[in-house]
């Protein structure tokens, strides 16, 4: 069973990048059901704090589809791309640091997990990234080519082999993501001055 739900999230991760890379809104509609998927698959294979991350997803799901409905752009059109502002920085990477530091003890002292620093790694910037990614900063694309080339090395190890194809892809398409949202962000930079 878990095979066939692994699968069904790859199908529906595949969709999110999609989405994600076309910056629209409906990444979020596929950033719900792909990390319910995910909960089991992860619990099966014994990546807790993967496990834990999906959760957080769902949630993050939630917040980023009201997010990019609610806000706006100075002029009213919606949340433009744009770069993470120099102040929030260090704050971010204090934090990943710290989620690190927190998730892998958990991991060590309380889980059998066999890939802990790994898989602490990977969730403390995952939480990072969906909070940029929920405020359309082009940065979040740097987070998760780092996220996704950790994972798609662990999921091979755990022989997820759908799942680390998956993540080798996102690899490849997060580069290119993050051009095109450049791009956009430029576009729009050149629109507005018009």
């Amino acid at each position: 069973m878990t095979h066939y739900l692994e699968i069904a999230g790859t199908v529906v991760g595949l969709l999110y990048l999609y989405l994600e890379y076309k910056a629209s809104i409906w990444l979020w509609l596929a950033g719900i059901v792909m990390p319910a998927i995910y909960v089991f698959v992860y619990y099966d294979a014994g990546f807790y704090a993967d496990m834990g991350i999906n959760i957080y997803y769902l949630v993050a799901g939630v917040y980023g589809w009201v997010a990019w409905m609610t806000r706006r752009g100075t002029d009213g059109t919606a949340l433009p791309v744009r770069r993470t502002p120099r102040r929030f920085i260090l704050p971010l990477a204090a934090l990943s640091g710290l989620f690190f530091a927190v998730i892998a003890a958990i991991l060590i002292n309380f889980t059998d997990s066999d890939v802990p620093y790994g898989d602490s790694f990977t969730t403390a910037l995952s939480i990072v990234g969906l909070w940029l990614l929920a405020r359309k900063y082009l940065e979040q694309w740097i987070v998760w080519i780092a996220v996704d080339a950790v994972c798609a090395g662990l999921y091979f190890y755990k022989e997820l082999y759908p799942t680390a194809a998956l993540y080798l892809l996102y690899t490849v398409i997060a580069v290119a993501g993050y051009y095109k949202w450049k791009k956009m962000m430029t576009d729009e930079t050149l629109s507005d001055a018009r």
